[in-house]
């Protein structure tokens, strides 16, 4: 199964992938050639490139919860932030910075950010990854939180 069909399927076939991508990582039967955050990063699927740095890619989320949605990405496979190393922290909220620099100059006036770490947590891709979602005062979006 390509993983490249998450993008494009309903919510349904999101949890299949979420299952079947799961075991196949917990196996050790999927990794870095297969992963489909790997291959934006290796640049084997286009996407826009919103910023990159030595071992970060932030690109649009495909499925945008808000204008502006970005995924931010270590390049280097990593199933969850906690498997990602503590040194690279510093890069990666450099990151977050400059990207949430480049939203506020197209009118963001604020930002969340969601990291979800595991299925538990409703984690679908099994690489580690940040979502930014720029925000605008009264917007209407409201995280419940």
């Amino acid at each position: 199964m390509d993983a490249f069909y998450h993008w494009t399927m309903g919510p349904y076939f999101g949890y299949i992938y979420k299952v079947l991508n799961l075991s196949l990582v917990m196996s050790g039967r999927i990794g870095e050639k297969e992963c489909i955050f790997c291959k934006i990063a290796r640049k084997e699927i286009p996407a826009e490139i919103i910023l990159e740095t030595g071992n970060f890619i932030a690109v649009p989320d495909v499925h945008p919860k808000v204008k502006g949605h970005t995924l931010i990405l270590p390049k280097k496979h990593f199933t969850s932030l906690i498997d990602m190393p503590s040194s690279l922290g510093s890069e990666l909220l450099d990151v977050i910075k400059k990207v949430f620099e480049l939203k506020a100059k197209e009118g963001a006036e604020g930002f969340n950010l969601i990291v979800n770490n595991l299925p538990a947590a409703g984690q679908i891709v099994m690489h580690c990854h940040v979502h930014l979602l720029p925000r605008k005062a009264k917007d209407g979006k409201d995280l419940g939180l």
